[in-house]
């Protein structure tokens, strides 16, 4: 089913990108009739267990070699955010704190996030994966300890405004590799005075590979 190559899949909510290389592993080393540690299976870009869509996993040694040259796509995206409330993790998973209950117009909406689009700098979510002092940095803001990361340019190639009812604003964007959707929802919540976490993500393309023709990952393990 998983020959070597490269395969797009379609993950589902709830699953790590590890879990879904875990899982198609050991159905390789199943086929070829090895042990699962003697197979290479790889990803190419993170995708958080809270989001949906499209992870390109790499089956064999030739392929996950290949693994950087996949991540450093430009990637797209359709976000949704909510209004109102900040998170500690800027996802729906964290302590949320209510900043207040303005409710901007669709125009206000529609000129922050279109601030954001071109060359910016970022600086990433401390309960990301980008690694401090050889660590990752959500280890160690759930350890409770001061994470500094140092911002970095990205770029917002585009964003559209695709759905606002208040609280909730939904958004399409594509972004360049290294871009963190949850800082740049933070950002626009602050953009409003509003506050702002991501309470849904959903990637869509990398590069030109996309969710359309990826394969649905529930529909393996039901």
């Amino acid at each position: 089913m998983f020959s070597e190559g490269v395969h797009l899949i379609d993950k589902p909510k709830g699953w790590t990108s590890f879990d879904v290389v875990n899982y198609i592993r050991g159905i390789v080393a199943k086929d070829l009739g090895k042990k699962p540690k003697n197979v290479k299976v790889g990803h190419a870009g993170t995708l958080d267990p809270l989001a949906t869509g499209l992870l390109i996993v790499l089956v064999g040694k030739e392929f996950t070699k290949q693994a950087s040259q996949y991540s450093k796509m430009d990637k797209t995206y359709e976000v949704t955010m909510k209004l109102g409330q900040t998170s500690v993790t800027g996802d729906e998973e964290g302590e949320k704190k209510t900043v207040n209950s303005r409710q901007p117009t669709v125009e206000e909406v529609e000129e922050a996030i279109n601030k954001f689009v071109g060359a910016i700098m970022q600086t990433p979510h401390s309960f990301s994966a980008i690694k401090v002092n050889g660590q990752r940095a959500y280890k160690l803001a759930r350890a409770g300890k001061e994470v500094v990361i140092e911002p970095r340019k990205i770029t917002v190639y585009s964003i559209q405004l695709t759905d606002y009812s208040y609280p909730e604003v939904k958004f399409t964007t594509k972004v360049s590799s290294g871009t963190y959707i949850r800082s740049l929802v933070e950002d626009i919540g602050k953009q409003l005075k509003t506050g702002a976490y991501m309470s849904g993500l959903r990637r869509t393309k990398i590069a030109d590979f996309s969710v359309d023709k990826a394969f649905i990952f529930e529909n393996l393990v039901k």
